[in-house]
């Protein structure tokens, strides 16, 4: 056996193959092997990417069905183009800290796909940042901004800088040593970045500062997630977390049920987790865990009052990264080093960052008859995990694609607010925002109908994106 192809990728190709009974479902099968084979050189050419790697390879197993219809995404190589960034930045970062000691920080910026708009994404501010983790986001950027009915293309970018103990000052100097490498290449037309994991308003404000002061422009579309007193927009900080709720509670609507008296399983405590609550509790449904890197809480009364709310607010400004003051406060148990998919509850939404829920996960979350499973951060789950969900009967299930693009969809109208020179009401984004959610809930849903894939609206979201976008690619030729 050649050992170079002996790869966790192929080894899931040939699980496929090996679940084929008939000679009809060989010949569907293998009836592309140039398909086979660009997986196979994909694999080999990104095995040290796993996260983009693994984003790639699911999006081309919930896609198959569409690449039936028509020859003409192969004679134009769509798809190699499509899942490649139109271009890709690396730069290094110096900051000096308050000591005067001088640091090197590595920034990126993935500038995915621009067929419908400019780019746009956000900025992560973590160590784990390297650039198969901003490829993989600005990946899902393209398609999760595709799905919002808005004028927007797909990026991501960020740096290997931890703001966690640093002070006001070492996270400006950082900052705007960052816009400095990226200014050049980033407008209201161009690319518009916005906030992430360890990118709040705060450092919003500091890259808007150095961006017109190196521009000499006050454009304040060139990034979201600015404060109020400037350009910003009301419910910018909820949207992520407002949005995947409305997307769920289309689901609801679609089996005859609502939110009221159903309890979720969350994690995560930042901004998404944070809206989920929040929205949650206002439709009468009960968050009863939160979880941090030391591991989650067990909340019985539920995550519904604003002296919790608040609570949250300052363990997220506190830079701890830590849950367990949470227990503290309010006299509930605490795991340290657990996750919170073990709690039987209704809803199960992952809000903190990739592959936090593996197979061990999935098969508590079906023992516990866990009857929703939606996707609020990028890519939570593990391959293996989300197949085990969707194919299991009993979890109805909804992808980070859709349910989680409540936060690009207030960005971009904030966006629009910023070329009016208007801001609107906190009723009227909240309303706007409920509504493209509907729309993207219908969009996923029709697709997967369209196709013949019953309720699967993973792959209906990725159907309808990846539709949306090829065929702005194709009308715009090579």
């Amino acid at each position: 056996m050649n050992k170079k192809i002996k790869t966790e990728a192929v080894d899931h190709l040939f699980d496929a193959i090996l679940t084929l009974k008939t000679p009809d479902e060989c010949y569907k099968f293998f009836e592309d092997v140039c398909t086979i084979n660009e997986l196979l050189s994909l694999s080999q050419r990104y095995e040290n990417q796993p996260e983009y790697l693994q984003s790639v390879l699911t999006w081309l197993d919930m896609i198959a069905p569409a690449l039936e219809d028509s020859d003409i995404y192969e004679r134009l190589d769509l798809l190699t183009r499509m899942v490649e960034p139109e271009r890709m930045l690396s730069f290094t970062v110096p900051w000096v800290d308050d000591a005067g000691y001088a640091h090197t920080c590595h920034g990126y910026r993935a500038q995915f796909n621009s067929a419908i708009g400019p780019y746009k994404g956000g900025l992560r501010f973590h160590p784990s940042v390297n650039p198969s983790i901003v490829k993989f986001l600005g990946f899902e950027q393209t398609y999760k901004n595709a799905l919002t009915g808005l004028p927007i293309g797909g990026a991501a970018g960020g740096a290997d800088f931890d703001p966690r103990g640093k002070s006001s000052r070492e996270i400006m100097r950082f900052c705007q040593s960052f816009m400095t490498a990226l200014y050049r290449l980033i407008g209201a037309d161009t690319d518009i970045p916005a906030g992430d994991i360890g990118v709040g308003s705060r450092e919003i404000g500091y890259l808007y500062g150095q961006y017109k002061r190196l521009t000499g422009k006050a454009e304040s579309s060139a990034l979201t997630g600015k404060g109020l007193t400037y350009g910003g927009s009301v419910i910018r900080q909820e949207a992520a977390g407002f949005g995947t709720v409305y997307f769920l509670a289309r689901m609801l609507e679609h089996q005859g049920e609502t939110l009221e008296g159903k309890r979720l399983a969350v994690s995560g405590f930042g901004n998404m987790s944070w809206g989920v609550c929040r929205k949650s509790a206002e439709l009468g449904g009960k968050v009863v865990t939160l979880s941090g890197p030391d591991g989650y809480v067990y909340d019985p009364d539920g995550v519904c009052t604003q002296e919790k709310f608040d609570f949250m607010l300052s363990m997220r400004a506190g830079g701890a990264d830590k849950v367990e003051p949470y227990a503290d406060r309010f006299g509930v148990e605490f795991f340290p080093g657990k996750r919170p998919w073990e709690v039987p509850v209704d809803i199960v939404i992952p809000c903190a960052t990739q592959n936090e829920l593996d197979v061990e996960d999935a098969v508590m979350i079906v023992a516990n008859n866990v009857r929703y499973y939606v996707e609020g951060a990028n890519m939570p789950s593990t391959t293996d995990a989300l197949n085990l969900l969707r194919l299991s009967p009993q979890v109805l299930t909804a992808g980070s694609k859709s349910a989680g693009s409540g936060g690009v969809v207030v960005s971009a109208l904030e966006m629009v607010q910023n070329s009016l020179r208007y801001s609107w009401s906190r009723q009227e984004v909240d309303s706007r925002l409920r509504k493209i959610m509907g729309d993207i809930y219908d969009a996923s849903a029709a697709a997967a109908e369209e196709y013949g894939l019953g309720y699967d609206l993973i792959a209906g979201n990725d159907i309808a994106a990846f539709k949306k976008i090829a065929s702005a690619m194709i009308a715009q030729g090579l």
